[in-house]
């Protein structure tokens, strides 16, 4: 009877061993076959579940870079370099003659690789270039010849004024004349017209993404009266007309240069009337005021955001004395910032230096006039240059000391 029973509780013990063991198999089979538990199906939604995250993350950031790109500004910038007066003597018409015209290349060969390293070039023809044909003169009543123009453009110069105490020397037909030849010529030049209309018509220009305007006026036409009804022929400083030069381009342009004939002659000194004159024009949201007549450097300022330059001297000349053979060359870059917000327009990189217009004296005659930098001076072309070149750097810079000297 217990053998039995024994044997009994045995069958049955191993029955329930057999069926759990196979309820397991089953349980363990359905459970890969239907992906239930699957560890890689579980690391898969993790992974998944990481790169969710990732993609938000990264559209996060792209959001933000976009927002970003919103306000940074776009930079853009042009370089401007501006030297004094051309004016040009019988000396100088003499050596650039040849046998069947007038060259002055080799006059300004010293000079090219500087300025035609700038964007912008700026000078003042200070005698007009009325052409061979009305015949050439000197002091007191100049006329110059086309080939002086061609040597300063050969030169790397796109900037120029025309506007000075010499311009109504020779009388409107010199006048149409220049502007007849500067006209054929893809430059910007203000000053002179031929009519009210073209006068009105201010050009602007564009260059690295910077618009530009060149202005320019005299505060003397060395008692000279302007023909009446022929205002355009010679543009003379007037409050009124220059405010109205300004409102009328104000909009097209992010940079106002306005030439400047104003000054004493041979004196360093600034004038009242200059700084008034000076003032005004910062007023009125010009850039730079470029200045010129005294034959001889000036001091540079700021008046607010306005870079004034009172005079550059001469650059080209052949009168006699160290400071009026002395000429400014100064060099600034014009930088423009765009933004939501709108625009600005600011200057860096001012830097300063001199010129010089040597020649050699044959048979008391002078001849071979070069201008030079100064810095390519030597005691043979000019003794005791160095002292010459801190008087007057120091003179130029006496109101701005955190200028660059070349």
């Amino acid at each position: 009877m217990n053998r039995r029973t024994n044997y009994s509780k045995y069958c049955i013990r191993t029955c329930f061993v057999i069926f759990v063991a196979i309820f397991i198999l089953l349980t363990e089979w359905l459970c890969f076959t239907l992906n239930v538990f699957d560890f890689r199906h579980v690391f898969d939604y993790k992974n998944h579940s990481m790169a969710q995250k990732d993609e938000l993350k990264k559209e996060s950031l792209e959001h933000k870079n976009e927002a970003d790109q919103q306000t940074v500004t776009k930079k853009s910038r042009l370089s401007l370099v501006m030297v004094g007066d051309a004016l040009f003597h019988s000396a100088l018409y003499e050596d650039g003659k040849t046998e069947e015209s007038y060259n002055y290349i080799e006059l300004l060969s010293l000079m090219k690789p500087i300025i035609s390293s700038y964007d912008l070039a700026f000078y003042n023809q200070e005698s007009i270039l009325g052409g061979r044909e009305l015949g050439l003169s000197s002091y007191p009543r100049f006329n110059s010849p086309y080939e002086v123009g061609d040597a300063f453009l050969n030169a790397g110069f796109n900037m120029v004024s025309l506007a000075n105490n010499h311009t109504l020397d020779c009388g409107e037909e010199a006048i149409l004349n220049s502007v007849s030849y500067w006209k054929r010529k893809n430059i910007m030049f203000h000053g002179s017209a031929s009519s009210f209309d073209e006068r009105n018509q201010i050009k602007v220009m564009e260059k690295n993404g910077i618009r530009y305007t060149l202005l320019s006026y005299t505060d003397y036409t060395n008692d000279i009266l302007v023909p009446k009804g022929k205002e355009y022929l010679v543009n003379v400083y007037n409050e009124e007309q220059v405010k109205k030069d300004i409102e009328s381009v104000r909009g097209q342009t992010d940079v106002i240069l306005v030439a400047m004939h104003f000054g004493e002659e041979y004196s360093f000194d600034v004038t009242e009337r200059q700084r008034e004159i000076a003032e005004f024009l910062a007023s009125q949201g010009v850039t730079i005021v470029i200045g010129h007549h005294p034959h001889v450097v000036e001091p540079v300022e700021m008046i607010g955001d306005t870079l004034v330059i009172y005079s550059l001297g001469n650059f080209v000349s052949a009168q006699r004395g160290i400071e009026k053979l002395t000429g400014l060359i100064y060099s600034v870059d014009i930088v423009k910032e765009e933004e939501n917000e709108g625009k600005k327009v600011y200057l860096e990189n001012q830097m300063a230096s001199l010129t010089y217009t040597y020649s050699e004296t044959i048979n008391g005659n002078r001849h071979n006039f070069k201008v030079y930098p100064y810095h390519q001076l030597t005691e043979e072309l000019l003794p005791n240059w160095e002292e010459y070149y801190n008087q007057y750097i120091n003179i130029v810079l006496s109101n701005l000391k955190d200028v660059e000297k070349w």
